[in-house]
């Protein structure tokens, strides 16, 4: 639900929301990147000025420079989240100098959950739901069913 709100108040300060599902070699997704763009897309349906993309082989800033984008939001929950995004955009800068990187702050309720905490709940059979989309957590209860 942090993600969410992130794009929900995004989309009130910009023309148009491009979501990129892009490969984070540092985490395992649960989810398959077809099933998280699906996921998404359902979430973000109320927004008609978000899209949902997905992408493996390149970075973001290149993808951001084809489809001509100005700006990267990113989402920061804590100080850890600043420096770990502060390094990234001063790295994405060096790549693509011309695009800007607009950092926005959790909602307070959301600023103690990361993936890393729900999925590790969810497996030991916690209720995250109250956390998710209604269609990730359905995503997700899909997943684990199949496995």
């Amino acid at each position: 639900m942090g993600h969410l709100r992130t794009i929900e108040r995004a989309a009130g300060l910009f023309d148009k929301i491009i979501i990129g599902v892009f490969v984070n070699t540092g985490k395992k997704a649960f989810l398959e990147p077809i099933e998280r763009v699906s996921a998404i897309k359902a979430a973000t349906a109320h927004l008609p000025n978000v899209t949902v993309l997905t992408q493996e082989t390149k970075l973001t800033v290149t993808i951001a420079q084809e489809l001509g984008a100005t700006h990267l939001l990113r989402g920061i929950r804590s100080v850890k989240d600043y420096e770990y995004e502060r390094d990234i955009a001063e790295m994405n800068r060096h790549l693509a100098p011309e695009l800007e990187t607009v950092f926005l702050l959790s909602e307070e309720k959301y600023s103690h959950i990361s993936s890393s905490l729900l999925k590790e709940v969810w497996q030991f059979g916690g209720d995250i739901s109250e956390y998710l989309p209604t269609a990730v957590y359905q995503s997700m209860m899909r997943k684990k069913d199949e496995q």
